[in-house]
């Protein structure tokens, strides 16, 4: 009983630890990244697209090209993996040579597989978005 109220104590002086702590550049990263990938699970196509840096600027006719592809990459992994149904965050890698932020994200598919992709991330006015 003594143990399991220690584990209880150092549990809960952990989260109220963590509440104050502001996230880092990383965790920020990382949080974007699976954002952009959880739109494209929900079939926000518009918003994967928009969460990809300079793609406010394009001519709508190729912004929505881009939509386009998101649909048919969605569509292609659903036939192949019983599409994507979770993504988590790995780790985040910083090179503080080039100020390259890569965001390394775990796909789970519905057919119990997995892949780790590498998201290249870019802070733009204080926003991460996908380069």
């Amino acid at each position: 009983m003594m143990k399991i109220l220690s584990v209880s104590f150092v549990a809960v002086v952990a989260f109220i630890l963590s509440c104050g702590k502001e996230p880092s550049r990383e965790e920020l990263a990382g949080q974007a990244a699976k954002a952009c990938y959880d739109h494209l699970i929900a079939g926000r196509y518009d918003e994967f697209v928009a969460a990809t840096a300079g793609t406010d600027s394009l001519p709508e006719s190729y912004r929505e090209q881009l939509v386009v592809n998101a649909r048919q990459f969605a569509a292609l992994q659903k036939s192949e993996h019983n599409g994507i149904c979770a993504v988590e965050v790995l780790r985040v890698k910083v090179d503080s040579l080039s100020g390259r932020t890569d965001a390394f994200l775990m796909l789970c598919f519905g057919d119990s597989t997995w892949e780790e992709v590498v998201v290249p991330m870019i802070e733009r006015n204080g926003r991460w978005m996908m380069r």
